[in-house]
């Protein structure tokens, strides 16, 4: 327990009282409230969609993805806002607001009958919803929007906040932070998928998303009872700023020939109070450089900071730039690895709808077509503990690494990985339909189409591969950000996955739409019917197979090119360097 105060070394900055473990419960409490309301109201929502809201599946999941691009897009906004004008306590108050109002609205879009369209029947024309249905359901959905954007990026960083980083006890004390805000996570998804998705499908729609509404109620309240313990954050001003001064710096100097040895003839200023780390001069993207010649109109103030810093920036503000600039490309390459995977959410439930859902053929009991994906969660559970503590050590055998294989050698893996994912879920979409177009039916869903005799468990192998590719590409692409971003842009690092997943989700969305439009008037029918015996969501997948192979091999390009932050010459360095290498 750390319970320590913060040696004062200026008598203007004040001293900080970390009570560290004493706020974990105010904190962790509002964590997992809060996921288990938020995965709570968004396991399911597809089927919602199109059984209560009467959406065609293609519209149904097309709207998902917009709303999961846009809920993550808005994390790089509410990362922005934070560090500039709020901080992370302001933010995640008002977030955690605003998801409540938006998982009460979606609540009542199903407890209220003049909310949701009439109930449609097997084999009836359903009725969609009207322009004030749909209206209010999506409202609810801006709230929710609005406040992951705003939790989402703060988060992690306000909870490492209550320790001490100079203090053992403080960095013990984060670390068992970081394994519990995780342990919350599994938790939720495990709940959310299983018991709230039942109550939801099986007994009672309002019911079931009320429900995370009043987890979402907890969290808030928990939230700010607990106030008077937090250490509170002032925010600094946004570091893009800085990230602004050196391009608009380097534009103005574009004309300037650069010297002979710049890493001792431009600007190498660095502030003290830094928590940046010293970067080695890098040859890559050298027309930068030109931000930090000085010229006889450079004035250089008493404390060693340039007069005008839109003109005049250090080289340790351009090596940080190109740290940025360096770790684009490989963050694209994450916009198409998504789309594989989150056909698991979408597709793989319509999936589930159209076969064989009971656990014991006597049985009656079905499991609600959502709760098949808690196999991926499950596997990627199981499968932390047993690379950490058992393959590592073995890979460390031949690779000399500390991690066993490097960050973008992960990264690669998750991304093979989700090839093979979509290859396996169109094998098995392939036999489904073979099955139920062949007559082993038993019985018609709400949707018309008949059901697969084909059991639903046989969807397990897909949903098991996804978790895989999860477990080394989500976790090696989150450890890559937080590691390679400067430290002051720790926010922004944060907001990268989520950003990400942001466009693979709009990218999702376009490419369900595209696909159902040219194909709806080809031979081979309409890919992605509302009945998939009608469709070929086969091919679908192996469609995003081919443009998996294609991404695979820009991955493979991005990282021999890569250089990893502080990588300059010397032979730890260099090992760096070459790790980046390794996987090409």
């Amino acid at each position: 327990m750390e319970n320590q105060k913060q040696e004062d070394t200026s008598k203007d900055e004040p001293v900080i009282n970390y009570r560290g473990l004493k706020a974990m419960p105010f904190i962790m409490g509002n964590e997992t409230f809060e996921k288990l309301g938020t995965l709570g109201s968004a396991a399911n929502l597809v089927v919602y969609l199109s059984t209560v809201f009467n959406m065609k599946s293609v519209n149904a999941a097309t709207l998902i993805n917009i709303f999961n691009g846009t809920t993550n897009l808005a994390t790089l906004v509410g990362a922005f806002l934070t560090d500039t004008y709020f901080g992370r306590y302001k933010m995640l108050g008002f977030a955690c607001i605003s998801s409540f109002l938006g998982m009460t609205m979606l609540m009542l879009t199903a407890a209220i009958t003049a909310l949701h369209p009439p109930k449609c029947e097997a084999g009836e024309i359903c009725v969609g919803p009207t322009a004030w249905q749909l209206t209010f359901l999506l409202g609810g959905f801006g709230f929710l929007v609005i406040g992951a954007g705003g939790i989402r990026p703060c988060n992690l960083a306000f909870g490492a906040d209550q320790f001490n980083p100079a203090t053992e006890s403080g960095k013990r004390g984060t670390t068992s932070f970081f394994n519990w805000y995780y342990f919350s996570y599994i938790f939720a998804v495990m709940v959310s998928v299983t018991l709230i998705v039942y109550v939801q499908s099986d007994i009672s729609w309002a019911i079931g998303l009320g429900i995370p509404a009043i987890f979402m109620f907890l969290s808030t309240l928990l939230f700010f009872v607990g106030t008077y313990m937090y250490v509170i954050v002032k925010p600094e001003g946004s570091p893009l700023t800085s990230m602004a001064q050196v391009v608009v710096a380097a534009i103005k100097k574009r004309r300037l020939k650069l010297p002979e040895n710049p890493a001792h003839s431009l600007f190498k200023y660095m502030p003290t109070s830094s928590i940046n780390s010293k970067l080695p001069y890098t040859h890559q993207f050298r027309f930068l450089d030109k931000a930090a010649i000085i010229t006889t109109e450079d004035k250089i103030k008493l404390d060693g900071t340039a007069t005008k810093p839109w003109e005049l920036c250090s080289i340790q503000k351009v090596e940080e730039v190109k740290c940025i600039v360096r770790i684009i490309p490989i963050w694209t390459t994450a916009f198409i690895y998504h789309i594989g995977l989150i056909q698991q959410q979408t597709y793989a439930v319509f999936q589930a709808l159209q076969m064989d859902r009971r656990l014991i053929k006597s049985s009656t009991f079905e499991v609600p077509a959502a709760s098949y994906t808690v196999f991926t969660m499950l596997t990627v559970t199981l499968w932390i503990p047993f690379y950490d503590r058992i393959l590592v050590p073995f890979i460390r055998r031949f690779t000399g690494k500390e991690g066993g294989l490097t960050l973008l050698q992960r990264m690669g893996i998750g991304i093979v990985l989700s090839l093979i994912t979509v290859l396996v879920s169109g094998l098995i979409e392939e036999r489904r339909r073979m099955l139920a177009l062949t007559g082993h039916t038993l019985g018609i869903s709400q949707k018309g189409g008949y059901i697969s005799s084909m059991s639903g468990m046989w969807l397990i192998p897909q949903l098991m591969l996804a978790g895989l590719s999860e477990a080394f590409n989500y976790i090696a692409q989150i450890e890559f950000y937080y590691k390679q971003f400067p430290e002051n842009m720790r926010s922004i690092a944060g907001s990268s996955f989520f950003v990400g997943y942001a466009i693979s989700s709009y990218l999702s969305g376009l490419l369900v739409s595209l696909v159902h439009n040219i194909s709806e008037g080809a031979k081979t029918g309409d890919w992605l019917a509302d009945d998939l015996n009608k469709g070929r969501l086969d091919y679908f997948y192996y469609l995003i197979g081919a443009l998996g192979v294609l991404n695979f091999g820009y991955f493979l390009l991005c990282a021999k090119w890569y250089r990893y932050k502080g990588a300059s010459g010397s032979t730890l360095e260099v090992a760096m360097e070459e790790s980046s290498r390794d996987l090409a």
